[in-house]
């Protein structure tokens, strides 16, 4: 299974497809913290939710890089949860690089203020915020880019359909007025509690956590029933 998972994250650099997400996000974080500073919670806040698309945008360029036949020739080489796996995981690695990276352009284009003393909130609690913020975020993302993908959709039109409903279902269901935020992925509150709106922010943090995990495993499961029913 590891050398599956290498496979496709060479296919997916070498074929220059990792670029357009990636770029992508780094025009959002650019422009974003290009017109002023501010607190570094603030702006992980804001990254988190708008780095969503771009991670399962990511997502789903990565696990339609094989080609049917090959992806059936590694269900029958490793097995059909490998195989999955394999690609989840490949997935995974690719977000965490982008979540990476969204962690620190902000700091490299000055777009972040360092705390003031007695009046922010110290910067190891920001940044812990904002690394807690685009992490809850992943597992969502690389979900919601599954589901989209070929091997689930079969089709193209189909899979942009599912990324694109997707990933704007979970913004506006996360919202505060919406009254069903369980069916989506906490992204409007993680950005909420990150940027230090509300109380109780520790046992918030634990809870949308919980909630995050959850939907995630929900919807990796959609995923695996979808591609049972594919040969």
């Amino acid at each position: 299974m590891s050398a599956l998972l290498v496979m496709r994250l060479t296919g997916f650099v070498r074929t220059g497809r990792v670029l357009a997400p990636l770029l992508a996000g780094l025009l959002v974080i650019g422009v974003l913290n290009g017109g002023g500073r501010s607190q570094a919670a603030e702006a992980y806040a804001v990254s988190s939710v708008v780095l969503f698309p771009v991670l399962a945008w990511q997502a789903k360029l990565l696990l339609d890089i094989e080609p049917d036949v090959q992806r059936r020739l590694a269900v029958v080489t490793v097995g059909r949860r490998r195989e999955a796996l394999a690609g989840l995981l490949a997935a995974t690695v690719v977000g965490l690089v982008t979540v990476l990276l969204g962690l620190v352009v902000p700091w490299l284009l000055g777009g972040v203020a360092l705390p003031r003393p007695a009046v922010d909130a110290p910067l190891a609690g920001q940044l812990a915020l904002g690394a807690w913020a685009h992490l809850a975020a992943v597992p969502a993302a690389v979900a919601v880019g599954a589901l989209a993908s070929r091997a689930a959709t079969r089709r193209t039109t189909y899979g942009l359909a599912v990324l694109v409903g997707g990933v704007v279902g979970a913004m506006v269901l996360s919202l505060p007025v919406s009254p069903v935020p369980w069916l989506a992925p906490p992204l409007m509150s993680v950005a909420r509690v990150t940027a230090g709106v509300g109380d109780d922010q520790a046992g918030r943090v634990a809870l949308l956590s919980i909630q995050a995990v959850i939907w995630a495993a929900v919807a990796l499961a959609g995923y695996a029933a979808l591609r049972r029913r594919r040969p």
